[in-house]
């Protein structure tokens, strides 16, 4: 069968997360839909990650299976047509060979994490940052986080939900830039935890506040106990920026 590699964009505001659900709005369930409206098939997609409720995409990547062999451009044009006007969308299509799997062929994922830093609360972005009135130290947050990079037991940033099996992961970047009233926190590792952004972003929010200093950040991850989290931060501000392969 046709197999078909989509970059895919969506505002994850009126879903329920990426994964499908019975009678819930789901990023999956839209996209499923739309094909299924395109060609007739109903069919499973396969994702790069299962991004949570409220949680943003830029370059999540699926992978779906035809039974015609459709050139790319039709099945972007298509789907797109059937999404409209909910809020994803299909940013390239190609034809991949059938190795080709979202989720196990990634070697990397990147996610970018959006605060705005100022007392008026937002307008135009409103649902896609976190609105902190509290002025954060872009710069202490930016050496806290190098304190995260690397092999760690990451069971301090894990919810009591994840499932994974083993809380060991590789962070291989950290970064916090101030661009005007915003602050963009970024992550790059091969896989993350469930909810382990959001967590690591709310504490480094602690060190910016002047509430935690970075070595209250280092015990905390060296301590690999979810009390000793901060506060986690809420899922608007998060975005899945991109997949590595």
């Amino acid at each position: 069968m046709p197999r078909y590699r989509l970059t895919v964009e969506y505002n994850g505001g009126p879903y329920k997360g990426f994964q499908a659900q019975v009678d819930l709005p789901t990023v999956q369930g839209e996209i499923e839909r739309a094909v299924q409206g395109f060609c007739g098939e109903t069919i499973r997609i396969h994702a790069a990650g299962r991004t949570d409720t409220g949680v943003h995409a830029a370059g999540q990547v699926i992978h779906l299976d035809l039974t015609r062999d459709w050139p790319a451009r039709v099945v972007m044009n298509a789907i797109n047509a059937h999404l409209f006007p909910a809020p994803v969308a299909v940013l390239s299509a190609q034809a991949v060979d059938e190795g080709f799997h979202a989720r196990f062929s990634a070697q990397g994922r990147r996610y970018l994490y959006r605060i705005l830093n100022r007392v008026g609360p937002p307008a135009l972005e409103r649902g896609l940052v976190w609105h902190v009135k509290t002025p954060l130290d872009a710069e202490a947050m930016d050496r806290a986080a190098q304190l995260l990079i690397g092999l760690h037991d990451f069971s301090t940033f894990r919810d009591a939900a994840c499932q994974a099996r083993s809380p060991l992961k590789t962070l291989d970047e950290a970064n916090v830039e101030r661009q005007g009233e915003e602050l963009r926190v970024s992550f790059a590792a091969r896989s993350f935890l469930h909810r382990q952004v959001r967590s690591m972003v709310g504490s480094l929010a602690e060190v910016g506040r002047g509430a935690w200093t970075a070595a209250d950040l280092a015990a905390a991850l060296a301590a690999a106990d979810r009390k000793a989290c901060g506060p986690v931060a809420p899922a608007r501000g998060l975005c899945l920026a991109s997949v590595i392969y």
